[in-house]
């Protein structure tokens, strides 16, 4: 090939790029594609979800500093670059009615000035491949949906020389493939909490299914099934590696290693936007741009 292939994956907050697309990203590593995380925020107000750290008075002080060096581990496992696009994290709501989002959150700032910044990134890094969460971001956390936002923005912006200066932004690019993270589907859920009935083996799979159908969650087309399953080990030692988010003895990590890799060997993905042919479903992200790479 002439030109280097690129994946930029742009996310919320410090640890979603390990439990969304991780073992994908990882696998284009080990091929020799250039991967870059944009993370949005720094994850200030995220919650310290491990019940082990709760409580710790360092962690709690100095939560943003935590985070940043937990992200730190995360990207040298999953060998990618990671960038840090500078807004601050605007919590998850709580209460009925909700509260206010803090004054100066990220999903406050106006979309098309913070999506200027996703642009800068974008012509600088030039990727080809760009992937995000859908309207909903993934979950209806404020700042998952602000990412899908700017990111939108940003993805046609970047060539846009009008609406972002090349003299203020940088030479004007276009990415060519614009993806949403859909991992957490419906027929994997399903398949995975069969499968360890089959077996036997108790699921952590049945209050999500109850949930799908209490919350009438959409149904998302899952157009392309990237096959990584030797990558999972990956991504799982990633994910861990967000020690206040997540507790290794918990739910994320249930199903026996050996279970998902028979059962559903790929991450999914749905897309967006494609300005090069395509055949449906595809098995890799950068389908239709490799012949002319």
């Amino acid at each position: 090939m002439t030109e280097q292939l690129r994946l930029m994956a742009v996310h919320a907050h410090p640890d979603d790029e390990s439990s969304k697309g991780a073992a994908t990203m990882a696998k284009y590593v080990s091929e020799g594609v250039e991967v870059l995380v944009v993370t949005c925020t720094g994850g200030e107000r995220g919650s310290i979800l491990n019940p082990k750290l709760q409580g710790d008075p360092y962690i709690e002080a100095n939560i943003h500093e935590v985070r940043r060096k937990e992200m730190d581990e995360a990207r040298e496992i999953l060998g990618v670059r990671q960038e840090w696009l500078g807004f601050v994290d605007s919590g998850l709501p709580e209460g009925d009615p909700l509260p206010p989002l803090p004054e100066g959150c990220f999903a406050l700032e106006d979309v098309d000035a913070a999506a200027g910044e996703l642009v800068r990134k974008i012509r600088a890094f030039r990727p080809q491949v760009v992937t995000t969460y859908d309207e909903n971001g993934g979950y209806p956390h404020p700042d998952h949906i602000m990412t899908h936002k700017i990111t939108m923005v940003a993805f046609e912006g970047a060539a846009d020389s009008e609406k972002y200066p090349e003299a203020e932004f940088g030479p004007a690019f276009q990415p060519q493939k614009l993806y949403y993270n859909q991992g957490f589907n419906r027929p994997r859920t399903e398949a995975l909490h069969q499968a360890l009935l089959d077996r036997g083996l108790e699921s952590p799979y049945g209050d999500w299914l109850k949930r799908w159908d209490e919350f009438e969650r959409k149904e998302r087309t899952l157009t392309t099934f990237v096959p990584c399953s030797e990558f999972f080990e990956t991504r799982d030692k990633a994910l861990i590696a967000h020690r206040t988010q997540i507790d290794p003895d918990g739910g994320w990590f249930r199903v026996p290693m050996e279970i998902q890799k028979e059962v559903w060997p790929t991450e999914e993905y749905e897309l967006s936007k494609s300005l090069v042919d395509t055949s449906l479903p595809e098995s890799d992200l950068f389908a239709g741009i490799r012949d002319n790479a």
